[in-house]
């Protein structure tokens, strides 16, 4: 009888190369769990390849790092502090329940002079329940836009909200891309989330000097620049004096100088700022001030523009809740970028894992922030960040609210699937936020879709951040969802209900992106059974659809319930295909069907209105 076989010895399992304790230091995490509860180890090549960008804080960061609190909390530490009014107070440990928010310097005893941040940990809220509609500004044409939807129409959509009893409207990110052709279409990829784009503000005539016309087949952002240009050229040139600029500008100081100047920069040497004369690579150099001296007009005029639309989206929004979108980043070669090279890290970018919305994962162009060098910066970019994006209008949604959390960083060269995620200091920035919408008076909505880790939604709750229910992923019924949120059925990157319905949205997809054919119809059917589970009639027209989605929409009681403008009027083209770029699919460059100024022809927006409303059309 032969003796039986050993089983074989498997080879033993390399131990990980960096520590726990490196790791946790720079924040990257090795082990995480997708959307759908399967854990992952980050292979050890794309561990080394983050780390090499992202590094390790200095040893002292701690001790000089900012202090971000509330009234009634322990802070570890004792000193005078000079309070942002300028006063001086003393703390002892204990922030006192009637200590001044706001952004404060405190001299510690014995210590380093830090930031002391004390924030109300709670966001402003509205009153009461109300409805909006959501839509991409530069999609909004009306017969009388030079081009593109811009202030001038969201003053339209604004005055029309309001007379159908609406209490907000949803735009898509505002923010300023390189003055250079052909301009960036993304909103999601700027040059800065601190100063707007000029193709939005109204101007007289338009590209083609026509006069009442219908909407375009796409829009066509570079002839809407050159000609907004050419007239505000004219206008800049001929004007008188301005004293109201002259006091604005002043109060924007050093950051409006250097955008406006880099502006000048790119219109010369082109949007990337990597790609300029090494002399200009130093925002603060001595090369830049010459430049910025020489060109004193043009400078003027790219902070006369900020200016400008300032003024414009100030009467465009009124009194009404105008919820403006900040981007997860910014591009590389942009504006903030330059100006906080030393805080970006460059050499990744952001993305997300494979998931309900894109099943090859996405990778956005975007460098992240590295934490630690943030905290070391005083979170000063993300503070002016929310500041800018928030101001003057009462609202703000931020986009991929987890990467306050955490972010997918994907190195140089690699795909999507191979990244990791960084973890931030979310405790202190969803602080920030509140510190900013309590003063501001502004609603903050996190857009928490995707993979979400466990703790998300409890920290936006605790906060009063509103959760983002889109009714695409819900199994629930939405007369189950938290009124603690906002309600919608779709977003700007899925489908519209009438082109979920008729299918068209699934050749579209198949047409422009890489996504296997099974996954994209497999999704499909999966979305379709939400507009099922109430009998709906698989013969429905697609009219039908749109009623039935805003049917169970109207049972939500969330705070804020938004409605989609193109499902409104019957547009089965969402505005973005995530993962795909032109020429492939249009994004972002989708017109609305019919003009802003035109809204009362069409019957699908009062029909929407009235079931999600609940009462009479007061129009």
């Amino acid at each position: 009888m032969s003796s039986p076989v050993p089983p074989p010895v498997p080879p033993p399992v390399p131990a990980p190369r960096w520590s726990p304790e490196t790791l946790a230091r720079a924040g990257v995490q090795r082990d995480w769990v997708d959307a759908d509860d399967r854990p992952h180890r980050v292979p050890e090549a794309t561990i080394e390849a983050v780390l090499a960008v992202v590094g390790e804080p200095p040893a002292d960061l701690a001790d000089r790092a900012p202090v971000v609190t509330r009234p009634g909390r322990r802070t570890g530490l004792a000193g005078e502090v000079l309070l942002e009014d300028g006063g001086t107070a003393r703390l002892d440990d204990l922030v006192p329940d009637d200590f001044p928010l706001g952004y404060h310097r405190l001299r510690v005893d014995g210590g380093a002079e830090r930031r002391l941040v004390v924030s109300p940990g709670r966001c402003w809220l509205p009153p009461e329940r109300t409805w909006g509609w959501a839509v991409q500004l530069y999609a909004a044409l009306s017969t009388t836009s030079a081009g593109i939807g811009d202030l001038g129409d969201l003053r339209t959509l604004r005055e029309w909200t309001e007379r159908r009893g609406g209490g907000f409207v949803v735009v898509n990110p505002l923010h300023a891309v390189a003055p250079v052709l052909p301009l960036e279409a993304s909103p999601y990829l700027p040059a800065t989330r601190r100063f707007r784009n000029p193709v939005y503000l109204r101007v007289e005539g338009s590209p083609d000097g026509g006069g009442d016309r219908p909407s375009p087949a796409t829009v066509d952002r570079d002839a809407a620049w050159e000609h907004k240009m050419r007239v505000l050229r004219t206008t800049f040139a001929d004007r008188g004096e301005e004293p109201a600029f002259d006091a604005w500008r002043a109060e924007q100081g050093a950051a409006l100088e250097e955008f406006a100047t880099w502006m000048v920069l790119a219109t010369e040497h082109g949007g990337d700022w990597r790609a300029w004369p090494a002399g200009l690579h130093d925002p603060h150099g001595e090369e830049v001030r010459r430049a910025a001296a020489e060109r004193r007009d043009d400078v003027t005029f790219h902070a006369w523009l900020q200016w400008l639309l300032s003024e414009q989206l100030r009467e465009a929004s009124g009194d009404l809740m105008v919820i403006q979108d900040l981007p997860i980043g910014v591009s590389g070669g942009g504006a903030d970028a330059w100006a906080w090279q030393d805080v970006l890290a460059r050499g990744l970018t952001v993305g997300a894992p494979p998931d309900a919305l894109n099943s090859v994962g996405q990778d956005w162009g975007s460098p992240p922030l590295v934490p630690w060098r943030l905290r070391a910066a005083d979170y000063e970019p993300f503070v002016q960040s929310v500041r800018a994006t928030i101001a003057g209008a009462g609202g703000l949604r931020i986009d991929h609210v987890m990467g306050l959390f955490r972010l997918w960083c994907i190195p140089e060269g690699a795909s999507p699937t191979e990244g990791c995620y960084v973890r931030f200091p979310a405790d202190d920035l969803l602080d920030i936020v509140c510190l900013e919408s309590h003063r501001a008076r502004a609603v903050v909505v996190g857009e928490d879709l995707g993979t979400v880790e466990p703790g998300v939604a409890e920290a936006l709750a605790e906060r009063d951040v509103l959760t983002y229910r889109v009714l695409w992923f819900e199994p629930d019924d939405p007369a189950t969802w938290p009124v603690g949120s906002m309600a919608t059925v779709t977003t700007h990157d899925l489908p519209t209900v009438p082109g979920l319905w008729t299918g068209s949205d699934v050749e579209d997809q198949l047409a422009s992106s890489t996504m296997a054919e099974d996954d994209v119809r497999a999704g499909r059917q999966e979305l379709l059974q939400q507009l099922l589970r109430d009998g709906l009639s698989e013969e429905a027209t697609a009219t039908e659809a749109v009623v039935e989605a805003y049917t169970q929409l109207g049972r939500a009681p969330s705070l804020l319930v938004s409605l989609s403008l193109e499902d409104a009027l019957g547009e089965e083209r969402r505005p973005n295909v995530p993962g795909t770029t032109a020429p492939a699919r249009a994004n972002w460059s989708i017109p609305l069907p019919t003009p802003v100024d035109r809204l009362d022809d069409a019957p699908g927006p009062a029909t929407l209105v009235a079931l999600v409303d609940g009462r009479p059309d007061p129009a």
